[in-house]
């Protein structure tokens, strides 16, 4: 099986542009369901995730050509509504076609996710606004099947918690249902706003963006003329390199972001003692000799997103002191820490907290093992300042959402490859 081989403590410098948002595409490729034409998507990332959705779309009749980050997909032609559980389980964001599906077709069965690797994410605020619709839902054989006969109608959805996939899901459905939809506690994330922008711009009329209350006038399953659009950049790739530059203490240029939504990111390492220089479209991070430790504490947009969580870890393990993490948002979000900890690193577990104790300069390489996407990324960004060759395994969950990674780090002076022996 591919792994990655690193030999720590090269010097990077230069600039990194990044990619499309992985959590902007998924919604937005679920979307295309209600699409009466072929629709062009740019900007879009070419990571394993946005393949999987592909594979859905193909499975409910869809078509699509993907070359050089530019997509063209159609849905005019969808002669099924059943996700099977085949693609579902590998990709959780496969629940984002039961929203479009339903409000097109009045019926669909999705597979249920099933487990997750950072913890329980479950469906059943999805499911329960959709019923708050008119939805009739039941569960069989471990599929959800829903049916409205008569469409959906418009209905006050009030979120016990904040959701971002059920946000998306029900601004998607509620976009063809009859009717006025108010969603109370929405997520505010830029993926989510992204979503509204194209909605609207297909025709959607959507009050409220980017706050916390959206109202939504459906079209009575009418369906969208939805235009070319780019997908905005990935903030969480862009906070994955930015660490990088920290930690390596290395000046780094990131290129082709929104500053706006790296806020939350640009705080704590300012916090942490790196300077940043900002511009309209890109931020170089002057590092500092002297990491300063930090306290964190994950949460819904525009507060720290827990998809950061990982590589903040692994920038703490080289400042000069303690710093803590408190995971709000998933609770088995540390399986990373038993590797960190072959690595080196000084970290205690207490229950969502994690104690970081610094220890600059002394990490050394090892085999470690990525057991999710982000925690992957964290691995990558110690073994870049680890003594020796660090190997890290199953970067299947790194090709999940991070695009050319390996490239873009050799690009910079990092020396890094793909080896297959085993």
């Amino acid at each position: 099986m591919t792994y990655l081989k690193i030999l720590g403590q090269k010097k990077l410098k230069g600039s990194i542009d990044i990619s499309g948002a992985k959590n902007a595409s998924l919604p937005l490729i679920a979307a295309m369901i209600l699409a009466k034409d072929e629709v062009l998507i740019k900007n879009i990332p070419n990571v394993v995730d946005i393949n999987t959705l592909l594979k859905l779309i193909v499975k409910l009749g869809g078509t699509f050509n993907k070359k050089d980050n530019k997509l063209r997909i159609s849905t005019k032609a969808l002669n099924s509504t059943k996700a099977n559980y085949d693609i579902v389980k590998t990709m959780r964001a496969s629940i984002l076609v039961l929203g479009p599906l339903l409000a097109r077709f009045g019926h669909c069965e999705v597979s249920l996710p099933g487990g997750c690797a950072i913890g329980q994410r479950p469906v059943d605020l999805h499911l329960k606004a959709l019923e708050q619709m008119g939805a009739k839902i039941t569960i069989n054989h471990g599929y959800i099947e829903a049916v409205c006969k008569d469409g959906l109608k418009g209905a006050k959805i009030v979120f016990d918690k904040v959701t971002v996939g059920g946000t998306e899901n029900i601004l998607m459905a509620a976009s063809l249902a009859k009717g006025e939809t108010v969603i109370i506690n929405a997520a505010k994330e830029p993926e989510v706003i992204q979503l509204c922008e194209v909605l609207k711009d297909a025709g959607v009329e959507i009050q409220g963006i980017g706050t916390s209350k959206l109202i939504i006038q459906g079209t009575n399953k009418k369906l969208l003329n939805i235009k070319s659009f780019s997908i905005i950049p990935d903030r969480i790739e862009a906070g994955t390199y930015m660490c990088a530059a920290a930690i390596t203490k290395c000046e780094l240029t990131i290129n082709k972001i929104i500053p706006l939504h790296l806020e939350a990111i640009i705080s704590k390492l300012e916090e942490m003692n790196c300077k940043l220089i900002q511009n309209e479209t890109s931020i170089t991070i002057i590092p500092t000799n002297d990491i300063k430790p930090v306290n964190i504490i994950t949460s819904e947009y525009p507060g720290f997103p827990t998809d950061m969580q990982a590589q903040f870890m692994a920038l703490a393990t080289q400042a000069n002191g303690t710093s803590t993490i408190d995971e709000r948002l998933f609770e088995n979000r540390f399986m990373h820490v038993s590797e960190l900890l072959r690595l080196g690193a000084n970290i205690q577990l207490n229950g969502n907290i994690a104690t970081i104790n610094g220890t600059p300069n002394k990490l050394n390489a090892t085999d470690v093992m990525a057991t999710d996407l982000r925690a992957s990324s964290a691995l990558v960004l110690c073994a870049l300042v680890a003594k020796g060759q660090t190997n890290i395994h199953r970067i299947y969950h790194l090709d999940r959402g991070y695009e050319n990674l390996d490239k873009k780090l050799k690009n910079i002076g990092a020396e890094v490859s793909r080896s297959n022996k085993t």
